[in-house]
C-alpha cells in the first residue's frame, strides 16, 4: 500500500534560521498550558535534586497548530523507532504515571 503525502497548497516554503538559533536550546522539563484560544509551551531545565527550573523558550500557538505539531512528533517517533529501536521511557512508575518533566 502507498502512503500519499499531503503537500501545502501554493510554493515550496523556503525556512531561514540564524547563526543563534541553529545552536538549539537544550530542555529537559516542559511545562504546558492553554486557553480556549492558545497553547503555550514552556521549554526549561532542571538539574537533579534542584526544584527549581529555569525556562529558555517558550512558544505561544493555536490549538490547530499544537495539534498539527502532536500529529508531526508522532510520526517522527515512530519513524526515529523504526530505525533506532523502542525509545526508553526511564523515570516512570509501572503504571506509566509520569514523574517529572514531560
Amino acid at each position: 500500500m502507498n502512503e500519499e503525502k499531503q503537500t501545502p497548497p501554493g510554493p515550496p516554503v523556503q525556512v531561514e534560521i540564524g547563526e543563534k538559533e541553529s545552536e538549539g536550546i537544550y530542555s529537559n522539563f516542559v511545562l504546558i498550558a492553554h486557553s480556549g484560544s492558545e497553547f503555550i509551551i514552556d521549554f526549561a531545565r532542571i538539574l537533579p535534586g534542584l526544584s527549581k527550573a529555569k525556562v529558555f523558550a517558550r512558544i505561544v500557538m493555536t490549538p490547530q497548530h499544537a495539534a498539527l505539531l502532536h500529529e508531526a512528533l508522532a510520526e517522527n517517533i515512530r519513524k526515529y523507532e523504526a530505525r533506532f529501536g523502542k525509545i526508553k521511557l526511564h523515570g516512570q512508575k509501572e503504571d506509566n504515571a509520569k514523574t517529572l518533566g514531560f
